[in-house]
């Protein structure tokens, strides 16, 4: 059976007979209580597969709070580089990962023959969209087919990577339990959503509550357990369906509302309202408001993805979910309108986009990190290339365009100078650094497109040169 074979899996509830035909009722899970023991004394070995953005904050969380954990990833180079004391993501220090690997409770790895060791296992893998807007979970089933070779009774294994409703029940279980074991029965399954926000300074992964639902409820009960170890609090709920639905509102009520946004600055524009101007009145209402805020596009492996899982299933429903439709395509056209903002600036100054110099200040998809996972600025530097832009990009923490999926761009990070900044005929902002200095920006360029309000408070700034995007 193919991977999109597998994830199209008809939903269904947990059957009344196990695959004996034994009454699922009647058969008593084996080896909670010794799990849940090891647990509570901080004995059990968790494994943390997928050693990016996501797993690797776990892995510190975990082996911060004295538990043993072994993180394992097909990346071997990510893998030398962690056993080297080293990290490969911007807003992790080195130092934190050389503490991990000197306090000696974290071991990384390559080789998942090495699952059998450990006693909880965390599935922190992608799950991108394909071509068509579809759930690929390919990672998940891939994933799930190698746990499957190596299970072993008594272990736990909770899926972190963000889908649709249905995912644990219906794709990777059937993958876990190829093997012969049960889950329920022999090991254990449960959902809990990832709600890691990368660069945030005050929510990390030791201070965000952790949703937890079970494949069944002894497995719900050891994963809230497991996560009630190491974060403040846990929230129950009743399922796995519950946990990842619970995952996509929470983005989806983000990118309705950005989409909101998106659609008012356009309006606004056409209108001469300043947009943020706007906001900023409304955020000091003291309930019923919260502000969210445009700009070029969504970025991100959840807020752009996440709408499109719900979408997609509710359609094997019979239902169409208009409004998150139209809030997606509001969204996925931003790019388009900043490119013909700038198109219009550049004309009104007597120049076609065809060999004028654009330099794209920032590639990361939000400030202060250097993830480019679905960041506009990536599409909006295509975009140019695609029109004849003479194209280059300034980013403090990305200083060369990594390799990502669906995008064929490849350049390098140009200093912020003065004189090169004096070159372009545009400067376009397209994520908001602390790092930059938006005076000196505006100050040396000739013309500022502003997709994200930077250049708006900037003291004696020459306005005529600021074109709001």
């Amino acid at each position: 059976m193919g991977a999109m074979e597998d994830a199209t899996r008809v939903l269904v509830m947990p059957p009344t007979t196990s695959k004996n035909g034994t009454p699922r009722a009647h058969r008593a899970p084996k080896h909670a209580g010794e799990l849940r023991r090891k647990i509570e004394e901080r004995r059990a070995r968790v494994g943390v597969i997928g050693l990016g953005y996501v797993g690797l904050p776990l892995v510190e969380l975990f082996a911060g709070q004295g538990f043993p954990v072994l993180g394992l990833d097909i990346d071997a180079t990510k893998v030398e580089r962690l056993e080297a004391g080293q990290s490969y993501i911007g807003h992790i220090a080195s130092e934190r990962v050389a503490a991990l690997r000197g306090s000696g409770l974290f071991a990384a790895t390559s080789d998942f023959g090495r699952l059998v060791e450990v006693d909880a296992v965390l599935i922190c893998v992608p799950t991108p969209l394909g071509t068509h807007h579809e759930p690929d979970l390919t990672a998940v089933i891939n994933t799930g087919r190698t746990i499957g070779r190596h299970l072993r009774p008594g272990q736990l294994v909770v899926l972190e990577s963000t889908t649709y409703p249905g995912t644990t029940r219906d794709v990777l279980r059937p993958e876990l339990e190829s093997g012969g074991l049960e889950a329920g029965c022999d090991f254990f399954l449960a959902y809990s959503p990832e709600r890691e926000d990368p660069g945030n300074p005050t929510f990390s992964a030791a201070n965000i509550p952790k949703v937890v639902g079970g494949w069944d409820e002894t497995s719900g009960e050891l994963a809230r357990v497991l996560y009630e170890a190491v974060v403040p609090r846990v929230v129950p709920v009743s399922s796995s369906e519950a946990a990842e639905a619970c995952k996509i509102l929470e983005n989806t009520y983000r990118a309705v509302n950005i989409a909101l946004v998106n659609e008012l600055k356009v309006v606004f524009e056409r209108m001469g309202i300043d947009v943020w101007e706007v906001i900023d009145a409304a955020r000091t209402k003291p309930f019923g408001f919260q502000a969210f805020y445009p700009g070029p596009g969504l970025g991100g492996h959840c807020i752009p993805i996440d709408p499109f899982y719900l979408t997609w299933v509710a359609r094997r429903y019979g239902m169409h979910t208009r409004f998150i439709e139209l809030a997606g395509e509001i969204n996925t056209a931003m790019p388009h309108y900043v490119l013909e903002r700038l198109m219009t600036a550049l004309n009104d100054r007597g120049k076609p986009l065809k060999g004028s110099r654009v330099l794209v200040l920032g590639a990361a998809y939000k400030p202060n990190v250097d993830d480019c996972r679905e960041s506009p600025a990536v599409e909006l530097m295509e975009l140019l290339q695609d029109r004849g832009a003479v194209v280059s990009y300034s980013d403090p923490h990305v200083p060369v365009l990594p390799p990502l999926r669906g995008h064929s761009i490849r350049l390098r990070s140009v200093p912020l100078t003065p004189e090169i900044l004096a070159a372009q005929d545009c400067a376009l902002v397209a994520t908001d650094h602390a790092r930059f200095d938006w005076d000196a920006i505006v100050r040396h360029s000739s013309l500022v497109v502003d997709t994200r309000g930077a250049t708006r408070r900037i003291a004696g700034a020459d306005r005529g040169k600021i074109v709001a995007a």
